[in-house]
């Protein structure tokens, strides 16, 4: 198996950073936002329900399960997102906490929750396991993820602009698939293998609406940390090259005059205990 190690690590430290965090909530979350009412309908959150938010960033989900009725309990590795979750969601109990060693005993949730977690994790296996184990039987398991460039303007654009106008020598440490979760046969084996039945897909029509079509760039290279690495590590001529691309490329592809829908679709992957 590779080694993801310096990928966890990278992740770690990203998103604990005050700056990364507020960045995401302001910004790319923007489209994560659209992503809320599918997650928490997948799980049947409701009045009387014990609901689990894995990899809770900055609370939106938490909310909206909270909103359902549920109790609920938030979980994430950041400082910095978890400050932003309780300034947002007060009604919630926030932890520190790592999805892959929950500490939370057997069959403890009626429904878990996980929003675009999943691709930052380097053992998403053992964090299914988890959320499987704490979850009681006939409990819903859902998580969000998106979906690849084939699919998604937003990330085939920026994506696209780096390869085409970046420094190859700036590479990301071995980790796992962005976009793997969002293919339905593997998320399905995956989910089987970690204990979970009748596993389902639907896609959101998750999307930016920006004023300038240069942001898109803003977004991965303020708000991001896969995204980040790549942008922020860039010497300052390539990094001028890339967003003047990708306002170029919205253009040609959405139109000459904004705002401009920026698609940037998900999967919603889910399934039962």
């Amino acid at each position: 198996m590779e080694d993801h190690t310096e990928f966890g690590r990278m992740e770690r430290q990203g998103w604990s950073d005050d700056a990364t965090a507020a960045a995401y909530a302001s910004g790319f979350a923007s489209a994560a936002r659209h992503c809320v009412p599918a997650l928490v309908h997948a799980v049947g959150a409701r009045a009387g329900s014990a609901a689990l938010d894995l990899c809770c960033g900055h609370g939106v989900v938490a909310a909206g399960l909270l909103a359902s009725g549920a109790t609920v309990t938030g979980v994430d590795f950041s400082p910095a997102m978890l400050a932003l979750a309780r300034a947002l969601v007060p009604g919630v109990e926030f932890l520190e906490g790592d999805a892959t060693d929950l500490p939370f005993g057997d069959a403890t949730f009626d429904a878990v929750t996980m929003g675009f977690g999943i691709l930052h994790i380097p053992d998403a296996e053992r964090a299914l396991a988890e959320a499987r184990r704490v979850l009681r039987p006939g409990g819903r398991f859902a998580y969000s993820v998106w979906h690849g460039p084939e699919r998604s303007a937003a990330f085939r654009i920026v994506f696209d602009c780096i390869a085409a106008h970046g420094d190859p020598s700036v590479t990301l440490p071995p980790g796992p698939a962005t976009h793997a979760y969002a293919d339905a046969d593997f998320a399905f084996a995956a989910l089987e293998a970690a204990g979970f039945s009748a596993p389902r897909l639907e896609t959101a029509d998750s999307h930016w609406i920006v004023d300038d079509p240069g942001r898109p760039f803003d977004h991965f290279s303020e708000g991001t940390v896969r995204g980040a690495f790549l942008l922020r590590n860039q010497p300052e001529a390539n990094r001028v090259a890339i967003r003047a691309a990708v306002g170029e490329a919205v253009r040609a592809e959405l139109g000459p005059d904004g705002p401009w829908r920026v698609a940037i679709p998900a999967a919603i992957v889910s399934a039962t205990a």
